[in-house]
């Protein structure tokens, strides 16, 4: 019988993310709800469990509450099998000092390494909105013989300068890793497009330590996975890209095969759950041969619409209310109360929102609890709004958790 190599999984979720303000003003970026129903966090995790990578590293740092209950509550998969989603928050195991890098992130819990003896090690990113089969990926990279491993997903090479890109040859092995080019290179096969990091690696255990502990010794790095890290593995000649348009998910659709989205920013947030609602929708939630997981919201009652309350091309999560309102081509989370009369179009109501009777809101994100009060409008005056709350650069505007309008 074939034996299954040792794989450790470590995902970086210590990120701040200051571009997607105010939504993170009080959690981690990784533990911002989406959808309806679930976490950023669910996305990554789900595809490493359902890929069968059930020894999982969450490494955390800022604002990590919400994160590290949201992780204890609906990612308990500990038991006898030696199975387990674990949050680990930055322990200075090195030093006086919190994480320096996501490369010391791992540097910091180096022990996690030395204490499970994996042949390889999956390092993924957080807080993308995707499907992924990682074991596909694995098995890409140990075919390789390379050190490293890199996701790359193509896109319009006038569109990659907003990534770091790969450069690769003809075999997959990466010539040059570009962060933010302003002339990014083709992929080998199609000039027109590029090779775009989506921030997921795997390596080979040894390999892997050597370089992280040279890069902690280097006063001049970054200490970052994709700034530092990488660059010296291509260096070595050390690199793979692993083409994420070759990667099959069991139950995906012709339409939403291949998605993947950076959700970075309030506007690029805003468009992913756009994607969600339409007839044929760009990215399914409804898969379920590769489902995405998430109890948060398990034991509350369906969504109850009374009083003539009505809900057109949008999704409306468990526990909601809609009472004589009417809602469009909106997103509308757990816990959400619509009084008599409101209207709610274009928009993104995360848990417990609660919009008075007869006001109005449009092309706008409200954050958990926030309570729009009878009559008030938000989305319609843009100088009003820009003078009492963010408006992003595609003019979507966004009410801070907790707020009164």
């Amino acid at each position: 019988m074939k034996t299954r190599p040792r794989v450790l999984a470590i995902v970086l979720a210590g990120g701040e993310g200051k571009r997607l303000f105010p939504l993170t003003e009080d959690r981690a970026k990784p533990a911002v709800p989406f959808g309806g129903t679930y976490r950023l966090i669910d996305f990554v995790l789900s595809n490493l469990v359902n890929g069968g990578f059930e020894r999982i590293a969450v490494l955390t740092q800022y604002k990590s509450h919400s994160l590290d209950r949201h992780i204890s509550r609906a990612w308990n998969i500990s038991g006898p099998t030696g199975s387990y989603i674990a949050s680990v928050p930055a322990q200075q195991r090195r030093g006086k000092r919190w994480y320096n890098g996501s490369a010391d992130a791992i540097v910091q819990s180096l022990n996690l390494i030395y204490d499970d003896k994996p042949d390889y090690v999956l390092v993924f990113g957080a807080d993308h909105v995707y499907r992924m089969d990682p074991s596909q990926m694995l098995e890409d990279h140990i075919k390789s013989g390379k050190a490293c491993t890199v996701a790359g997903i193509r896109v319009p090479r006038e569109e990659a300068t907003a990534f770091g890109v790969i450069d690769a040859d003809e075999d997959g092995t990466i010539t040059e890793f570009l962060e933010k080019p302003a002339n990014p290179p083709g992929t080998a096969d199609d000039p027109s497009q590029a090779y775009a990091s989506m921030g997921n690696y795997i390596f080979t255990t040894e390999p892997f330590i050597e370089a992280l502990l040279k890069d902690e010794l280097d006063e001049e790095s970054d200490h970052d996975m994709g700034g530092n890290i990488i660059p010296n593995f291509v260096a070595e000649g050390e690199a793979h890209v692993y083409d994420f348009s070759a990667n099959a998910v069991p139950g995906a659709t012709d339409r939403d095969r291949g998605y993947w989205r950076d959700v970075g920013t309030i506007d690029s947030y805003y468009e992913a759950h756009m994607d969600l609602i339409s007839v044929h929708p760009v990215f399914n939630l409804y898969n379920t041969t590769w489902p995405i997981h998430s109890t948060d919201d398990a034991n509350l009652p369906p969504a109850k619409f009374v009083q003539g309350g009505i809900a057109q091309s949008s999704m409306v999560a468990p526990g909601s209310i809609v009472s004589g309102g009417t809602v469009r081509n909106s997103v509308i989370s757990s816990g959400v109360r619509i009084e008599e009369g409101a209207t709610v179009e274009g928009s993104v109501l995360l848990p417990g929102v609660r919009v008075g009777k007869g006001a109005v809101v449009r092309h706008a994100i409200l954050d958990k609890n926030v309570y729009v009060r009878e009559g008030e409008i938000v989305g319609v005056d843009a100088a009003r709004d820009e003078a009492r709350f963010k408006v992003s650069a595609g003019g979507v505007v966004v009410v801070g958790k907790n707020g009164i309008v």
